[in-house]
């Protein structure tokens, strides 16, 4: 029988990223015991430390894991300020469309940090959130990221007058925000020209 269990559980963990299922458990739990933050544009900080599953082979916070991270911050955060819940009601989904990070400076093994995530704005179609990898040893902003999470089946507006009761109007968009969005914006041109012309050449 104990045989029969062991293999269960290793033909699961073989099949399923099973400690990605669990973690998020764990935030969404965590998230619903802590104080409710009623503003939707307050930063918040969720605290980090680089374990052994997180290195690569030179003994730093592999890429994907900052990626990984910045989903677990993001989820904390929607159900710290309400907006998670509001999706789910209105039956919304939010889905990452787009994201950049830039890698500043490496995070060692057993380096403790801190996610600063924040909603920087809003359009029609998307929530723009920054999130950014500080060291606790000095400060030093090592990693920072910029993501745009679609809003299918509804709108951000609608989501944010369910949470706050009223309109909040939308910050300006930073420089470097505006920058950005009008990269994915080329991009997204440039791929829909050019699956049009694998269309015509079939």
């Amino acid at each position: 029988m104990l045989l029969l269990v062991l293999g269960a559980l290793l033909l699961l963990f073989c099949t399923l990223d099973v400690w990605y299922f669990l973690r998020g458990a764990q935030v969404f739990i965590q998230a619903l015991f802590q104080p409710r933050i009623w503003d939707i544009l307050a930063e918040q900080r969720i605290d980090g430390m680089v374990l052994p599953h997180d290195l690569d082979y030179m003994g730093h916070m592999n890429n994907s894991r900052y990626l990984r991270e910045c989903d677990f911050a993001r989820f904390h955060h929607y159900m710290r300020n309400g907006l998670f819940m509001a999706a789910h009601k209105l039956g919304a989904k939010m889905v990452v469309g787009a994201s950049t990070i830039r890698y500043r400076r490496s995070l060692a093994f057993r380096e403790a940090f801190e996610i600063r995530t924040k909603v920087v704005g809003w359009d029609e179609k998307a929530f723009y959130l920054e999130q950014r990898f500080v060291s606790k040893n000095d400060g030093f902003v090592s990693a920072v990221m910029l993501c745009r999470q679609n809003v299918v089946k509804c709108s951000p507006e609608s989501i944010i007058e369910y949470v706050c009761k009223r309109k909040i109007e939308c910050p300006v968009f930073p420089e470097d925000l505006k920058h950005w969005i009008s990269f994915i914006s080329a991009s997204s041109q440039a791929l829909r020209a050019e699956s049009g012309l694998e269309e015509k050449n079939k």
